[in-house]
């Protein structure tokens, strides 16, 4: 039974929160929902606290939420490999651990979790071997996605009710515990978490001028010294607030995910950045701005017009043209139309959007998570290395 089975995930913290933040909801929805025992190798524990607060930094091995949580370090002991082996993001594993997988028999099913893509190319490498060049070990190639040939995307069992709770019954008490009045009529509430972004001058000069008054949430983070710019401060730190126009922005603590997760279900827009907190949002069935992870020659706009494209399917023309021209606008896509006139479209068109996120959120909610998939997987190929092995014996 996978419940038997143990886990090492392995993951090198390379942007700030995205690899560990995807990488611990893996691991402890494995222990809590699987009965897995995992544990969960972390080369920069201190970013890891930023999202987990209990966590310390200078511990070697700890235990939170069931998940055994291991500082990865060069001279890391050594260790009996898992029956299964998750490499995040194509982070390179330590020489001897992978000659003492080599050494077990049956060896460990050994994965490589990849980044999320909408792109179509994703569904015909989901799943595919990589034999090692030397040793008698495999390695499999896990894709999450957007449709059944691939993953799926990383939910807890518990999540959409946890959700649909705090909208009916928390979102009030929420607001009052950050220090915020309720939202009035017409109000934008929208979170902002970013990278440095050209676009931001552009957009607030948008929400300062307009119509409706806009309370944007903004946890601490990179943008903030882009921010303070714009209202000509030195600076901006948590529990800051500023007023321009139509326009306040109010700064937050840095978030635990969980409480990143209540920010993202009250807000009425969330944008977002980078693999995690995308997912996160369109869980959180509200209308969404991603800024893509940029990579070099611009390859994340691929990643980008794929996400917009299944995205975006089905809108009303000028609603799927508003929420289009905002992502590529924000994402530094050449030609992209200007702020204003997208946001012209938000404002027109902002019932239609509201709802079609609730049915994003639905569709995905149909297809499988990307525990399921990854437990599924890896319980065929242990089955098949025992069959294999026992063919061998006879």
């Amino acid at each position: 039974m996978a419940a038997t089975r143990t886990w090492d995930i392995f993951c090198s913290v390379i942007d700030n929160y995205g690899d560990i933040g995807v990488s611990w909801r893996l691991a402890r929805s494995l222990a809590r929902e699987q009965g897995a025992q995992v544990r969960l190798w972390v080369d920069d524990l201190a970013a890891f606290q930023r999202i987990r607060p209990d966590i310390r930094p200078g511990h070697a091995q700890q235990s939170c939420d069931g998940v055994t949580v291991c500082a990865w370090r060069p001279d890391m002991p050594a260790v009996y490999p898992a029956d299964v082996v998750i490499e995040a993001f194509g982070c390179a594993l330590p020489e001897a651990y992978v000659a003492n997988m080599a050494a077990r028999s049956p060896p460990p099913v050994w994965i490589n979790l990849e980044y999320l893509s909408a792109e179509s190319w994703v569904a015909g490498h989901h799943g595919l071997p990589s034999p090692h060049p030397r040793l008698p070990l495999t390695k499999y190639f896990f894709f999450p996605g957007y449709t059944e040939q691939t993953g799926g995307l990383l939910r807890e069992r518990d999540l959409l009710a946890r959700r649909a709770h705090f909208v009916r019954h928390d979102t009030a008490a929420y607001w009052q515990s950050l220090g915020v009045p309720p939202p009035v009529a017409g109000e934008w509430r929208i979170s902002l978490f970013a990278y440095e972004n050209p676009a931001l001058v552009e957009l607030l000069e948008v929400w300062c001028a307009g119509a409706e008054p806009v309370t944007l949430l903004v946890p601490e983070g990179r943008i903030l010294p882009q921010l303070a710019a714009w209202f000509g401060q030195p600076g901006l730190h948590a529990g800051d607030s500023a007023r321009r126009g139509m326009l306040e922005v109010r700064v937050l603590p840095f978030a635990s995910q969980d409480e990143y997760d209540h920010l993202l279900w009250a807000c009425d827009l969330n944008f977002v950045r980078g693999e995690d907190s995308c997912v996160r949002a369109q869980w959180a069935a509200r209308p969404l701005v991603w800024q893509a992870y940029p990579q070099a020659e611009a390859a994340h706009h691929d990643k980008l017009d794929a996400l917009l494209a299944i995205y975006t399917a089905g809108l009303e023309p000028l609603a799927a043209r508003a929420v289009q021209g905002t992502w590529q606008r924000w994402n530094g896509v050449p030609g992209a139309p200007e702020v204003a006139a997208c946001w012209a479209g938000w404002r027109a068109r902002r019932g239609e959007l509201a709802r079609h996120a609730v049915a994003w959120q639905a569709g995905l909610a149909t297809q499988p998570g990307l525990v399921e998939t990854l437990t599924e997987f890896v319980e065929n190929k242990l089955s098949e290395a025992v069959r294999a092995r026992n063919r061998g014996s006879v």
